[in-house]
C-alpha cells in the first residue's frame, strides 16, 4: 500500500473544511472564495465546488493554484517553480544568501552550512533562526533525511513530511 502524501492530504483537508464553511454561509469562508476568479457569485453556495476551495487554499499558501500546488507537493521533478510558501512575509526581515539556480546554492550549502530552500525558481540559504520563524524545527530529523536541500532532497518523503508540517503551522487565511 502506497502512503498518501501528507502535504497534499493537509491541503485537501483544508479545502474540505472551507467548502463546508462556505455551504454553511460563513462570512469568512465566502470572503475567501470571492478572491477566486472563476466564481462570479461566490455567495451562491451551490456554484462553489471543491476545486474552487482547493484553488483558494493553494493560492493562500503561495502557489498559483491547485494544479501548481499538486505538482510541487507531489515532488514532480519537472516543476521548478516552488511558489512562495517557503518565503512568507513574516520572514522577509532575514538576510539570506540568494542564488539563481541550485548548483551554486548547493556549493554554498556544502561549504558553509545552513538550509537550502526555494522561492519560485530561485534558491536561497537560511539559518536555523529562519527555519524557526518559518514554523519548523531546525533539528527535525527530516532535515537530515533531505540533507538540508529542499530543492534536491536525498529522501523526497522527508520533504513531503516537512511540507505537511509547514502547512499545518500556517494560518488558514492571509
Amino acid at each position: 500500500m502506497v502512503e498518501a502524501n501528507p502535504a497534499i492530504a493537509r491541503v485537501k483537508a483544508r479545502a474540505r473544511l472551507l467548502h463546508q464553511r462556505a455551504r454553511a454561509r460563513e462570512p469568512d469562508a465566502l470572503a475567501r472564495l470571492r478572491r477566486h476568479p472563476a466564481l462570479a457569485e461566490p455567495d451562491d453556495v451551490d456554484a462553489i465546488q471543491r476545486k474552487h476551495c482547493l484553488d483558494v487554499i493553494a493560492r493562500e499558501l503561495g502557489f498559483r493554484g491547485w494544479q501548481h500546488a499538486s505538482r510541487v507537493l507531489s515532488e514532480r521533478p519537472e516543476e521548478r517553480d516552488l511558489g512562495t510558501l517557503l518565503y512568507p512575509s513574516a520572514c522577509s526581515g532575514f538576510t539570506n544568501h540568494w542564488f539563481a539556480s541550485h548548483a551554486p546554492a548547493r556549493a554554498h550549502l556544502l561549504a558553509r552550512g545552513g538550509y537550502l530552500l526555494g522561492y519560485k525558481t530561485h534558491a536561497f540559504i537560511v539559518t536555523p533562526r529562519y527555519i524557526e520563524a518559518l514554523g519548523l524545527d531546525p533539528d527535525d530529523p527530516d532535515w537530515d533525511a533531505i540533507a538540508r536541500d529542499w530543492l534536491r532532497p536525498e529522501a523526497p518523503g522527508g520533504r513531503a513530511r516537512l511540507y505537511a508540517k509547514l502547512i499545518a503551522r500556517r494560518p488558514r487565511e492571509r
